[in-house]
């Protein structure tokens, strides 16, 4: 392919009308992009697909709807022909020529006088490029450059460092579940303060000049003291370092993300919270349970626990807790889950309420131990169950294993 010579340029298209002719799915792609640099788009079609009829309803896009008219160029900054008629899109290049607008054409780059390159944004930075009119490629180098700017592995050192903490939800235990800004809040820190449930694969691709501060909570076990955590995060943020807060799951959902938050904060230190999947949700759906479905559950209720029924420092209504018909996730319960079980089906619940547990959700042991309430502590003990698990009960555990319970 010969190479063609183009001249890169940032357009600034904020409040500049700009005309995309076409209706279909590459203005379906085009038109966002425009909007999102503050263009006033007009589409010129007689029909457009229900994204771009939602945009113009809301009042983002205006739409012509009739055929390309030579007039529609008047006042136009850039414009984009986009039919899958060849005959219109050149109508529209050669109007654009004689107006001396730059145009892009779907359908032969080599006649218009403007390419869109493949374009992401990450890190603060625009990214964009031009492949000599081979799209998958050009899209290939700028998903591979965005991928270090997201995760923090490209520029790293460049970017202007700023003091504080980040809390960082890494969701559910796998790797590829964490989210970008998570992963790049990761790759920038200085300290990152880790615990036990945190994705601990990431860990090994730190940078090896971040210090890594374990602060583990064991079952039953050792624990770090949540004062003790506190008091290292915001140690190490008015020292100047930028510290990432890691932990499993989300960080507000039993994860103590707020007592940072307020240490933070009374320390004067910035926070900043990036949440996580949270785990009991995310694992139930990687292990094919849905906690809700249509016609069997209008409502789940997560619940810690850690502390018994009847515990004097317990804060969950039990007795109500018996009475709902939706589903239950239970987390940190597999040591109470047999007395749990009791007062549910004292308080109501049926003893063949299905039950699945699910072990080291989303990690490469990740089992499911599947029983009822009323069977639940003999299937703990007969699968030699231990934590992390999370507990689901309610009819959609039957609804992803009907062959168990029919």
């Amino acid at each position: 392919m010969d190479e063609i010579a183009t001249y890169p340029v940032g357009l600034r298209l904020t409040g500049r009308r700009v005309v995309v002719v076409g209706g279909g799915h590459v203005a379906q792609r085009r038109v966002p992009q425009l909007l999102a640099a503050g263009a006033d788009v007009h589409v010129v079609s007689p029909d457009v697909t229900p994204a771009i009829e939602g945009l113009v309803g809301a009042g983002e896009a205006t739409w012509h709807r009739r055929g390309f008219e030579e007039s529609d160029l008047e006042d136009t900054w850039y414009t984009l022909a986009v039919t899958d008629v060849t005959e219109v899109n050149e109508r529209v290049s050669a109007e654009a020529e004689r107006r001396r607008v730059f145009c892009v054409r779907a359908d032969d780059a080599t006649d218009a006088t403007a390419w869109t390159p493949a374009v992401g944004r990450a890190a603060g930075l625009t990214v964009a490029v031009l492949g000599n009119r081979e799209p998958r490629l050009s899209a290939s180098v700028r998903d591979e450059i965005l991928v270090g700017l997201r995760e923090g592995t490209l520029g790293r050192h460049q970017r202007a460092h700023t003091a504080g903490v980040t809390l960082v939800g890494g969701g559910p235990g796998d790797p590829d579940l964490i989210s970008v800004a998570g992963r790049k809040a990761l790759m920038e820190a200085d300290v990152v303060v880790a615990d036990r449930l945190a994705p601990r694969e990431l860990l090994g691709q730190l940078p090896t000049d971040v210090e890594l501060v374990d602060v583990a909570k064991l079952p039953r076990g050792r624990s770090a003291q949540q004062e003790e955590i506190n008091r290292v995060i915001v140690e190490r943020a008015l020292e100047g370092k930028r510290v990432v807060r890691f932990k499993g799951g989300d960080n507000f959902v039993f994860g103590r993300g707020y007592e940072e938050v307020l240490a933070c904060r009374e320390a004067g230190v910035p926070v900043t919270v990036i949440p996580g999947l949270t785990s009991p949700v995310a694992v139930p759906a990687v292990a094919g349970i849905p906690v809700t479905h249509r016609g069997v559950a209008h409502e789940f209720t997560v619940i810690s626990g850690h502390l018994p029924p009847g515990h004097p420092e317990s804060l969950t209504n039990w007795d109500a807790v018996s009475t709902l018909r939706g589903t239950l996730v239970l987390m940190m319960a597999v040591e109470n889950a047999p007395v749990i079980a009791d007062v549910l089906v004292a308080g109501g619940r049926g003893a063949e309420t299905p039950v699945a547990v699910l072990c080291d959700g989303t990690m490469p042991g990740e089992r499911t131990v599947l029983a009822t309430l009323g069977t639940l502590q003999a299937e703990l003990v007969a699968h030699a169950v231990l934590p992390p698990a999370i507990i689901v009960v309610g009819d959609v555990v039957a609804v992803a294993h009907p062959e168990r319970f029919a």
